[in-house]
């Protein structure tokens, strides 16, 4: 796929949506890789300041071939490391567009009635969760014949393998279940974005990724997310004695069982000697309360995704993981430092009355899949 294909004798303009900050980080891999430009210089215009500002205040610049539209969510912690990914995409140059997607009943309605002549007029479009209910809604809309789709953690892989098999994209810890009233209402809407997914003669689709893909759908081009923007970018970190854990949302999805993760998590910290927790965006305040008190680990809120924060240092020479996307992500982001990346397996009996019945299969194919990576076995619980 060419990063350039636009009309003739114009580059090609491109439409990014995130809503995460790893999304957003892995847009700018991307862009990266295939040499999309920011703008050069400052722009001067005619018109006042004001209207050259995106929604948020800030400056948008004329020359940038890429702009990202970040579809904003309610939780703080995610808005937060969402605004400081932003401000490193505004240093490369690009436009950052904010928009207020969730801020209350008419917003979905504004947003994507704004957006609507943007992404009539984008030559190639971005996405960093395919599975989104709001970005499914907007590919409704486009008439881009590039898309492209930046890792979203390990909901990539399951994505992937759906699209092969051609089956409804639906997230791996919810396949199993009964489709809700609002499934069945959204269903052709994303059947219709799965259908825009499906590479034609007239469409092309790349999925950019540093996680495995075993199942690649035919005409989907695959290529490799190894980190480079993040290396070039940040450190190399200094690295300390001790070891560092890595915090997981599983429970607060309803696959693991919080008593049982508390358990293995200071299991894990006592045998390996970790003193830093960093905490996953999604985690409950409560949950990480009584991490600490019982575990007397110190817990860290990371205001950006943990690749830049282990590649920005200090880290530990060992950071200690349950399944999840960093088991694969890290090792690329921290190549040549001489940390160790550990992963614990997740026991069956960890598991929740409620969780799918794909989670053990799948959760045990992402830490088999990790490289470079060290595997443990599951922690024994009283």
């Amino acid at each position: 796929m060419s990063p350039r294909a636009g009309q003739a004798g114009h580059p090609a303009h491109t439409l990014a949506f995130v809503e995460s900050p790893v999304q957003l980080l892995n847009v700018l891999e991307w862009a990266h890789l295939h040499g999309l430009r920011g703008a050069p210089e400052p722009v001067r215009l005619s018109v006042p300041a004001q209207a050259r500002r995106s929604p948020d205040g800030a400056q948008a610049p004329a020359g940038a071939e890429l702009t990202v539209v970040v579809l904003s969510p309610t939780d703080p912690m995610t808005r937060g490391q969402l605004r400081r990914m932003a401000d490193l995409a505004r240093d490369e140059g690009y436009r950052v567009r904010w928009e207020e997607a969730r801020g209350g009943t008419t917003a979905p309605f504004h947003t994507i009635g704004g957006l609507a002549g943007s992404l009539r007029r984008a030559d190639r479009i971005v996405m960093g969760d395919p599975f989104s209910r709001y970005v499914q809604l907007l590919l409704t809309i486009t008439r881009a014949h590039d898309l492209v789709v930046v890792d979203d953690g390990t909901a990539t892989m399951e994505f992937v393998a759906q699209l092969a098999r051609g089956e409804r994209l639906v997230r791996w810890h919810r396949k199993g279940g009964r489709p809700g009233a609002r499934d069945l209402l959204f269903a052709p809407v994303s059947s219709s974005a799965r259908r825009r997914l499906t590479p034609s003669d007239r469409r092309r689709v790349e999925v950019f990724s540093s996680m495995p893909v075993t199942e690649t759908p035919e005409g989907v081009t695959v290529t490799a997310n190894d980190f480079a923007w993040t290396r070039a970018r940040f450190g190399p970190p200094r690295i300390t004695k001790g070891a560092d854990m890595v915090g997981t949302s599983l429970v607060e999805t309803g696959v693991v069982d919080g008593d049982r993760y508390l358990e293995a998590v200071q299991s894990l910290a006592k045998t390996h000697g970790a003193t830093r927790y960093f905490a996953h965006r999604r985690e409950h305040t409560d949950k990480l309360h009584r991490l600490a008190t019982e575990t007397g680990l110190e817990i860290v809120r990371p205001d950006l995704p943990l690749e830049l924060i282990a590649r920005r240092g200090p880290i530990g020479r060992t950071i200690l993981s349950f399944p999840s996307t960093v088991v694969h992500t890290l090792p690329l982001a921290l190549a040549g430092t001489g940390v160790r990346v550990a992963v614990c397996d997740i026991d069956p009996s960890w598991l929740t009355q409620n969780a799918s019945p794909r989670a053990q299969g799948f959760l045990s194919g992402v830490t088999g899949t990790a490289k470079d990576v060290h595997r443990l076995a599951a922690v024994g619980l009283a």
